[in-house]
C-alpha cells in the first residue's frame, strides 16, 4: 500500500499549480467567476459538505461545479453557452479531479491512470471509471455538454467524471440528447450576446453499487436554466416570450421523461420542493433581470 502511495503521489506531485481548482468562494479563482451571471453562482444550498470546483484543464478556467463528494456525483455545473454545431469530442479519455483527493495535487483536471489499483487513491472523493463499467442502464451524462461549447479544449474539459451524472439510457438518448440541442439551436440564433447556463439534479436515494457498496447517487430529476440578457427582439413570440430566461425539468427514468420548459420561477419552485435549499434558493442573480 505504501509503495503504491509513494508510485501516486510521485505521478500528481509534478502537476501542482498555485491556484487550487477546489475554492471556497468561486469569485477566488481568476476568471472562474466568469461562468456566472454577474459572477454570482446559485444560493439556497444548505449542505456544507458540497465542494465548490473552478473546472480548470490546461491552467485556464473552463466552467464552475458544485460537487457533492458524498454522493460522488455534481450538483450543477454553470457555464458560457458556445455558439457549435453540435458535434461531440468523443475520442478524448475521461478524467478526474486530482484536487479534490488532496489539497496539494493538481488544480486541473487529468486523464484517469492506466492502473485502476492507482484509482482506489482518490476514490474516495468522487467517481471512477468502474463505477460506471458495469451498469449497462446508464450512461454518463454531461451537465456541461460538449455540445454547448465551440472551442476544441473546452469540449475537453467536459470529459471529467465531476461533470458526470447516471442517466437512464432511454431519457439519456431521447429527451435530454433531444432538448441540449434545442438549447444549442434556440441560443445559437436568437441569443445576441453572452448566455450562462446551469444544469443540475435532484436526488432520491437510488445508487449505483460496486462491490457491495453504495457508490454514485442516480438523480431522479434533471433540469437546466439559461439567462440571455442581450436577445433578438424581433424573434417570433413563441421564442421570444422564453427569454431572457427560461428553464425545464425531466424525470430520470424510462417512462414520463420528457423534459418540461417553464418560466425561471417555476422550476426554482418545483426544486424548492425536491432539494435541500432554502427559502432564498435562486438559480441566477437578480433572476436575470438586467440592471436597467
Amino acid at each position: 500500500m505504501a509503495s503504491r502511495l509513494a508510485v501516486w503521489l510521485l505521478w500528481v506531485l509534478p502537476w501542482c499549480c498555485a491556484q487550487a481548482g477546489v475554492v471556497s468562494d468561486f469569485n477566488q479563482a481568476a476568471r472562474c467567476k466568469d461562468s456566472l451571471y454577474k459572477g454570482t453562482p446559485p444560493r439556497g444550498y444548505l449542505s456544507g459538505s458540497y465542494k465548490k470546483i473552478c473546472q480548470r484543464y490546461e491552467d485556464k478556467p473552463r466552467y464552475v461545479t458544485l460537487y457533492d463528494p458524498r454522493r460522488r456525483i455534481p450538483v450543477y455545473s454553470a457555464y458560457v453557452f458556445k455558439k457549435s454545431d453540435g458535434e461531440k469530442k468523443v475520442d478524448f479519455p475521461w478524467m478526474f479531479e486530482p484536487q479534490l483527493a488532496s489539497e496539494k495535487s493538481s488544480s486541473n483536471m487529468e486523464p484517469f491512470p492506466q492502473s485502476s489499483s492507482m484509482h482506489m487513491n482518490f476514490e474516495e472523493t468522487q467517481a471512477v471509471l468502474d463505477d460506471y463499467s458495469d451498469v449497462v442502464q446508464y450512461e454518463r451524462a454531461q451537465l456541461n455538454p460538449d455540445e454547448h461549447q465551440a472551442d476544441p479544449l473546452d469540449k475537453v474539459s467536459t470529459y471529467t467524471l465531476t461533470n458526470v451524472v447516471p442517466h437512464i439510457r432511454e431519457f439519456n438518448t431521447g429527451p435530454w440528447s433531444q432538448h441540449l440541442d434545442l438549447l444549442r439551436k434556440r441560443l445559437n440564433n436568437f441569443c445576441r450576446g453572452t448566455a450562462y447556463v446551469v444544469s443540475g439534479v435532484t436526488t432520491s436515494g437510488h445508487t449505483i453499487r460496486r462491490n457491495n457498496q453504495e457508490r454514485v447517487a442516480v438523480p431522479e430529476y434533471v433540469w437546466s436554466a439559461y439567462c440571455c440578457p442581450d436577445f433578438d427582439q424581433n424573434a417570433p413570440f413563441f421564442v421570444r416570450y422564453k427569454f431572457p430566461v427560461f428553464a425545464a425539468y425531466g424525470l430520470n427514468d424510462r417512462v414520463n421523461n420528457h423534459m418540461v420548459e417553464m418560466p425561471l420561477k417555476n422550476l426554482e419552485k418545483f426544486l424548492k420542493s425536491h432539494m435541500e435549499v432554502d427559502k432564498n434558493f435562486q438559480i441566477f442573480y437578480n433572476d436575470c433581470v438586467g440592471d436597467s
